[in-house]
């Protein structure tokens, strides 16, 4: 019984085995996961470090709205003790104690002002949420379409290399039959041994750009991954003026700053009100051997010798700094779409080139080049160059649709959104 149990036990653990090793082999024959743009962005302001930042700097910013709006607590106080009356005597005792109940009451301009104040940082800590998934997005993006560029640069690598070695098989057949040197082996070999060195060359790039959009997501795509998409399209009729205007209204920077000039402004009035003291209502208890009394009384401190000037000094001071970085980030942002609107003209510019004739040329003359050298009447470094010139002209193609892909996502991101 014993030895079934044990025959029963190894067929178990070699049946759990072989699914384990059957599922990694079909995780293997998978391949790598592919990702497109969408999903890449989501995962990015899923995890990345900085919105989860921004969402600790919202949740902060409401707790100091709670703290701005709280009462001020009261507070009570007691003291208890045996008494007697000595002089003279009497011989009455007496558990003697005294109640003291003290309620501050803060001065309404004081108040009002210290909730705008917490109001305008919520406020500014939800534009810098806006901003900081602004910048992600835009981020991801471009990490997004410098991965794109790698990946067709692999494979317009692959493709160069295919057509050399191609070559390369066709010279050394004609070797073979006599109709061509050995010296033009020697150059068709050369070439494989470029055209293999550009392939590790645009691989080992595409490692480098995909490590920087794993870093966007946090890890989360994993170390082997890639994606699927495409560049944006041709864009057209981007007015300057317009997209100025729009990023001065919606741009959350220029909302965030405006807020934190709003804060700064709530909290020079905070420390204005604060030089009328608040004031604390009293009511006491007293009872002792012979004697019992209830009082009540204010308590108002005096602000003869210091009104509060170095803290509203630093106030104003908090608020002429926010306007001038106010300031300064419209006039960067300005420039920002002054540059990136003539990126997106110049990408649009020279794409027109390439697909108005120059990518027509360069594969006619591929074409013309191969049925030439078949025939005999072009030589192989004709071919080989007709060859350099096509793959350069594609990827020359492809680099201007990333820029234009690029600029339009950094032109996004100063204009405040789509």
């Amino acid at each position: 019984m014993s030895n079934r149990w044990y025959q029963l036990s190894v067929l178990m653990t070699c049946a759990s085995t072989l699914a384990i090793i059957g599922t990694v082999v079909s995780a293997d024959a998978e391949g790598p996961q592919q990702y497109a743009l969408a999903e890449v962005i989501a995962l990015a302001l899923e995890h990345n470090p900085a919105v989860a930042g921004a969402q600790g700097a919202v949740r902060q910013s409401l707790g100091q709205q709670v703290a701005a709006g709280a009462y001020l607590n009261p507070s009570i106080s007691g003291s208890t003790g045996r008494g007697s009356i000595r002089d003279p005597s009497t011989g009455v005792k007496i558990t003697e104690r005294t109640v003291t109940v003290e309620q501050p009451l803060e001065w309404q301009g004081k108040r009002r002002a210290r909730q705008q104040a917490a109001d305008a940082g919520a406020a500014g800590a939800n534009a810098a949420m806006d901003e900081t998934r602004l910048n992600v997005i835009a981020e991801t993006k471009v990490a997004f379409y410098h991965v794109l560029l790698a990946q067709r640069d692999v494979e317009l690598s692959s493709q160069s290399l295919t057509m050399v070695e191609e070559v390369l098989r066709t010279v050394k057949a004609r070797v073979a039959a006599g109709d061509a040197t050995v010296f033009e082996t020697m150059k068709a070999t050369v070439e494989v041994q470029k055209a293999t060195k550009e392939v590790a060359r645009a691989q080992n790039a595409l490692v480098v750009v995909r490590a920087k959009l794993d870093m966007v997501t946090s890890g989360t795509l994993g170390k082997q991954f890639s994606i699927q998409g495409d560049f944006e399209p041709l864009q057209q009729g981007l007015d300057l003026e317009v997209l100025s205007t729009r990023a001065m209204e919606q741009h959350p920077t220029l909302r965030r700053l405006t807020k934190l000039v709003e804060q700064a402004e709530f909290s020079t009035t905070l420390e204005k009100e604060s030089r009328i003291p608040n004031v604390t209502v009293q009511g006491n208890y007293h009872r002792e051997a012979g004697d019992e009394s209830v009082t009540a009384g204010l308590s108002v401190p005096l602000p003869l010798w210091y009104r509060r000037q170095g803290e509203i000094e630093t106030a104003l001071g908090a608020r002429h700094r926010a306007e001038a970085e106010r300031l300064r980030a419209q006039n960067e942002i300005s420039q920002a779409i002054t540059q990136h609107v003539q990126d997106v003209r110049t990408a649009t510019e020279q794409l027109q080139v390439f697909e108005t004739g120059l990518l027509k040329q360069a594969e006619q003359t591929l074409r013309v080049a191969r049925i030439s050298f078949k025939q005999g009447v072009a030589s192989l470094l004709d071919l080989l160059d007709s060859q350099r010139v096509y793959r350069q002209t594609l990827l020359e193609y492809v680099q201007a649709r990333a820029d234009l892909s690029i600029a339009l996502a950094r032109l996004e991101r100063a204009v405040g959104g789509i």
